[in-house]
């Protein structure tokens, strides 16, 4: 079995009771939401990741105002071809809050995801989106001192 660890960065930004997603397509190829934001490149500071990912996915310049905590997922996944091996994939997500401090909101152009959308805070429980969207919003809500919701 293959160890594969993937560290990322996430913002949750919150304007006029608006949340920023972005669209990407899920494994079965259906497009779902997202938190903008991805993983680092080796040598990047978490910081920097979020603030590059942001302008990458979504057009806009982002100012970090907070660290609302960290999440931790592990999924172990079968192989997927004959000789191939499976995969135990443990992804730890690091969610900020954040600030659009300027740029435009425009789509991805040929990167993980197709386009940004603000979205009522009351409408996201209705969207189809990933569980990390979940979790950062109770983050951003709780603010619980150890960082982590269950």
């Amino acid at each position: 079995m293959r160890a594969k660890l993937r560290v990322a960065a996430y913002a949750v930004c919150v304007r006029e009771g608006q949340l920023l997603l972005a669209r990407s397509p899920a494994a079965d190829g259906t497009p779902e939401w997202v938190l903008p934001g991805g993983g680092m490149e080796h040598g990047e500071d978490p910081h920097e990741t979020v603030v590059r990912e942001l302008a990458e996915e979504t057009g806009y310049r982002v100012e970090v105002t907070g660290l609302l905590g960290v999440d931790s997922s592990r999924h172990v996944w079968p192989a997927r071809r004959p000789f191939g091996r499976a995969v135990d994939h443990h992804g730890l997500r690091i969610v900020y809050e954040g600030r659009v401090v300027g740029g435009d909101l425009t789509h991805e152009v040929n990167g993980s995801t197709d386009m940004a959308a603000w979205h009522d805070l009351d409408a996201v429980p209705a969207l189809r989106h990933i569980r990390l969207v979940d979790i950062a919003l109770r983050l951003w809500r709780e603010r619980p001192a150890t960082g982590r919701v269950s």
